[in-house]
């Protein structure tokens, strides 16, 4: 019987869930921007890192501390801003923050470079016409 093992397995997943929940509130209240954008990439919510984003844009040159960021950002956490920002750019109420990290990535990554992110093709027939 499994049962006991796969409940262990389920318990010790929901667990380091937990933890990692109470670390990205941690870094966001550190105002560890960077650590907290790739945590919560990894965690794959789009919603925190749009909350991240909105909290740097909120600071004293937010702009230019989101640029910082997101430029030391690996190129599969790029993609992944990238990805979630189409689906920012849709509603008003983000859309900001949207263009903001849409226009960082523009600015410094080369157009050769981006075309080599997976999903680009369809990111631009999605931002073009909300944008």
């Amino acid at each position: 019987d499994v049962t006991e093992i796969e409940e262990k397995e389920a318990q010790a997943k929901q667990e380091e869930q937990i933890m990692k929940e109470q670390e990205l509130s941690n870094l966001l209240h550190e105002k560890r921007y960077l650590k907290a954008l790739g945590l919560a990439i990894s965690l794959d919510r789009p919603h925190t890192v749009l909350m991240v984003i909105k909290a740097i844009l909120k600071e004293t040159d937010g702009r230019k501390h989101l640029e910082e960021n997101i430029v030391r950002l690996r190129k599969d956490q790029k993609e992944a801003v990238l990805a979630f920002s189409v689906t920012w750019n849709t509603n008003s109420r983000n859309c900001h923050e949207a263009q903001a990290v849409i226009e960082t990535l523009l600015k410094h990554e080369a157009p050769d470079s981006l075309l080599q992110y997976s999903g680009i093709k369809s990111a631009v027939e999605s931002l073009l016409p909300y944008t």
